[in-house]
């Protein structure tokens, strides 16, 4: 199973903005993904998470390109 360790980018971490921007994407990929072992296309299981700005976690998945896809979206600052 392909993962990819990345940092949060976001500055106020992986809350309700970003978790709803990275979840959306996930959905349409059509393959299993996760971040540190929750459903990534899950906004609320992403916000559980507790990830703030500048912890690492672990993006995981079925395919590299969905892997590779989402963990851009992890790194990138969603808030701006």
């Amino acid at each position: 199973m392909p993962s990819k360790s990345v940092t949060v980018g976001s500055a106020v971490g992986l809350h309700a903005r970003p978790a709803a921007i990275i979840a959306e994407k996930a959905g349409e990929l059509g393959s299993d993904v996760t971040i540190n072992g929750v459903d990534a296309s899950s906004s609320l299981m992403i916000m559980t998470l507790g990830a703030g700005h500048g912890d690492t976690v672990e993006v995981a998945g079925d395919d590299q390109a969905a892997v590779d896809a989402i963990a851009a979206l992890v790194e990138q600052d969603l808030d701006a």
